[in-house]
């Protein structure tokens, strides 16, 4: 009957071919799994990725520069080049492709701030199109300095990365009696009360063996300076704050918020300590570097990038409180008249070229990790 109400019911034989189908489809997937150890990972480890490499088409880097605006990328572009440029899906659509040079030195940029760090790194970092399992990642930006570890136009290799965003505010004008600051750690008492770091992304220890490969690669080279930037840093009445700019090895803490003052920069300083264990020297303040090593840290997980390969350099554009009988109001609002957007920017280049070019030059050497020398 072709009536559709009626219902199907199956031969004997109709279930016999099915079931014989079903067996042969099997024993030819178990077949395929055994000659191909991937296919047989991913079988036996749902949900893990396994690294498709050069054989695909996956274009292997050695270098990653990673920027967060135009101008920061602008400081590689105009002197690595010629470039291919490289459209990845994800990425900010103000910066959709990613651009690498015939050394396999590439420079992408995530755009400013948390998010646009964290979305476009992830992008980044899980795109067909690049093999990264080798590659050394540099996080290259601007940043406010702390004038009593540096100055403008300072060059900073960091080994700790802070999430100075990740804490409690009290309005200043209510704080407790007794307390110098109306910040605390997530879920303390006080400020002199290390968290219990829920979050997981408040702290992060770079590679030190690869922070001092940087810096001792790039301690000494000539950093490039300003009239204006002279002239900012003769305001402050102690050093290094009023010396020439140097390339430095301090701390670095991300908070979204744009901040000025001595009371903030001193919480900096006691943050940094508390979450690194005394360890770490406050000195950089941006926005983006805790998400961008969080979304690499979720990429090692499944073995896409190798996070002893990070090294994060910042540049000082501006001081991050004000001089003497200046009002921090002031120095936030006026920060573009220090003088230090320019020689911060070059300096990036000049502080972090040396590594980019050691490890291009002696790959054999840094292939398998950081060489000891």
């Amino acid at each position: 009957m072709n009536n559709n109400t009626t219902p199907f019911v199956a031969s004997a034989s109709f279930v016999t071919r099915l079931r014989l189908t079903a067996l042969l489809s099997a024993l030819v997937l178990a077949g395929c799994a055994a000659s191909n150890p991937q296919t047989a990972t991913q079988a036996s480890a749902p949900g893990a990725f396994v690294q498709q490499g050069t054989a695909s088409g996956a274009r292997p880097v050695k270098v990653m520069i990673v920027t967060m605006f135009a101008p920061e990328a602008k400081t590689w572009l105009d002197k690595l080049g010629p470039w291919d440029s490289i459209p990845v899906a994800g990425l900010s659509p103000d910066y959709p492709a990613v651009q690498c040079n015939h050394d396999n030195v590439c420079v992408m940029t995530t755009g400013m701030g948390h998010t646009n760090a964290a979305a476009s790194t992830m992008a980044l970092a899980f795109a067909p199109q690049f093999d990264l399992r080798q590659t050394y990642f540099l996080v290259a930006g601007i940043a406010g300095v702390n004038p009593q570890q540096g100055t403008v136009g300072s060059a900073a290799w960091a080994d700790w990365l802070v999430d100075f965003g990740l804490q409690w505010e009290i309005d200043p004008d209510h704080r407790p009696k007794g307390w110098r600051t109306g910040y605390l750690g997530i879920n303390t008492k006080n400020p002199g009360e290390k968290p219990a770091l829920d979050y997981r992304t408040e702290v992060f220890q770079l590679n030190a063996k690869l922070t001092s490969a940087a810096y001792a690669l790039s301690h000494e080279v000539a950093l490039s300076d300003s009239p204006e930037a002279q002239a900012a840093r003769a305001k402050y009445r102690y050093a290094p704050a009023n010396r020439a700019p140097g390339v430095i090895r301090c701390d670095s803490i991300a908070g979204d918020t744009w901040w000025s003052g001595a009371e903030l920069g001193a919480r900096a300083t006691e943050f940094t300590r508390q979450l690194t264990g005394g360890k770490g020297v406050y000195c950089m303040t941006q926005q983006e570097d805790n998400a961008t090593y969080e979304a690499l840290k979720r990429a090692a997980a499944t073995q896409r990038v190798d996070l002893d390969r990070v090294a994060v350099l910042r540049a000082g554009s501006d001081f991050d409180r004000p001089y003497k009988g200046q009002s921090s109001a002031a120095n936030l609002l006026n920060y573009a008249s220090q003088g230090g957007f320019a020689p911060a920017l070059e300096n990036l280049y000049r502080a972090g070229n040396p590594l980019v070019q050691d490890i291009v030059a002696h790959w054999d050497d840094w292939r398998a990790g950081v060489p000891t020398r």
